[in-house]
């Protein structure tokens, strides 16, 4: 799905930048991105952390995918790699405060999957019931 200015729910009185309709859906793609995601968290929770303890911290995700997305932050700017200049080398990752700002937004949907876990829960719930009969 993506949001376009052509969008019956997106309307406004100037006429949308390409470049920013480009923009939120490559964030949202990446928002939407389950480790991205999971990573974020990690991060506003503990701080500073090395890549060992990031994989550690977001469970099930494997060495490949967690490079992947670590890279892909650091290239959109939410985090920082730092290498330090010791034997064996050590490398650790924060957030930027661009990416303290998209954990703030994303603490948004959170709070609601808290409000409405229960709604969600009993629609699926009947949901379910109804395709077996």
């Amino acid at each position: 799905m993506s949001v376009t200015a052509s969008s019956p729910a997106y309307e406004t009185a100037e006429p949308l930048d390409p470049r920013v309709e480009a923009l939120v859906n490559e964030v949202i793609g990446r928002v939407a991105d389950k480790w991205t995601m999971i990573v974020l968290e990690v991060l506003t929770e503990h701080g500073e952390l090395r890549f060992t303890r990031i994989g550690e911290l977001a469970c099930g995700i494997s060495q490949k995918m967690l490079t992947q997305t670590l890279r892909q932050m650091e290239r959109d700017g939410l985090v920082v790699r730092t290498v330090h200049p010791v034997i064996p080398p050590r490398v650790e990752y924060r957030l930027t405060d661009l990416g303290f700002t998209l954990a703030e937004a994303f603490c948004g949907v959170w709070q609601w999957a808290e409000k409405n876990l229960d709604r969600i829960e009993t629609a699926r719930a009947a949901f379910d019931a109804a395709k077996v009969k």
